[in-house]
């Protein structure tokens, strides 16, 4: 009897991630989707500028390489051309809610049927740890080194509850991946992203609190207890939005 193995939706090439990072967590749930769903050669992935820029490495799906921040709109296009096909975006919060903010908002707005993979570790990690959009209030980055101030910065912004204000939404959830359970439930909240896709209902969002050790200057068990006490309380996990349980027509 199989207890564990690689998901087929994903390639032999070890991942270039930093130690403790959980991209290669959230990789592997994106890959059982694809597997559970059986749509590994129907699906198409668009990675942008950002740590994820070798995701076209690590899945076994066509993969685009797009533009710091324009994955949503290279998504929208492929899905246009390809509309039978799952089209999903990889991005980060540097990626998705700065120079990609336009992308993100037009395409709720306008209800493309693709699905977002958010990754929201707060802070900018490949670059070089530089202030995010999503970084918290008083937290020290290369570019905040006083930690961010509201009357300097603003608040963080919380991208699950603007977009769930679109018309265009369909879904739109926050999960984790910080201990077995709240992996288990991002499991099921990727899956379900896929599934209101090939439902045709408009776009699907998961945002992934993460750890990002390396930028935060912490152990990976102590990042780990950083997101849960600091991230989870600005950032509550739960569905947003969900037209099949509203009863909500596009």
């Amino acid at each position: 009897m199989v207890v564990f193995q690689k998901p087929h939706a994903l390639t032999d090439t070890p991942f270039h991630y930093c130690p403790g990072c959980t991209h290669g967590i959230v990789h592997r749930l994106v890959a059982e989707a694809i597997d559970d769903l059986g749509v590994e050669g129907d699906t198409i992935g668009i990675a942008p500028v950002g740590c994820s820029v070798f995701a076209y490495n690590y899945f076994n799906c066509d993969m685009i390489e797009a533009p710091h921040g324009r994955a949503p709109a290279v998504a929208t296009g492929v899905k246009r051309v390809h509309p039978s096909k799952i089209v999903f975006t990889y991005q980060g919060d540097g990626d998705l809610a700065a120079i990609g903010t336009a992308e993100t908002v037009h395409v709720g707005a306008r209800g493309e049927n693709i699905t977002i993979i958010f990754i929201n570790n707060a802070i900018y990690g490949m670059t070089g740890g530089q202030m995010a959009p999503t970084t918290l209030l008083d937290q020290v980055t290369t570019t905040s080194p006083y930690g961010r101030k509201k009357e300097i910065q603003g608040m963080p912004v919380k991208v699950c509850e603007m977009l769930a204000t679109l018309d265009g939404v369909a879904y739109a959830e926050r999960v984790s991946v910080d201990s077995v359970k709240n992996v288990l439930a991002a499991k099921k909240a990727v899956k379900k992203a896929f599934e209101i896709q090939q439902k045709g209902l408009g776009l699907s969002i998961v945002e992934v609190l993460s750890t990002c050790p390396t930028n935060w200057g912490l152990s990976p068990l102590k990042a780990v207890e950083w997101l849960r006490e600091n991230m989870m309380p600005y950032y509550p996990l739960g569905v947003y939005k969900d037209v099949t349980k509203e009863g909500e027509q596009k």
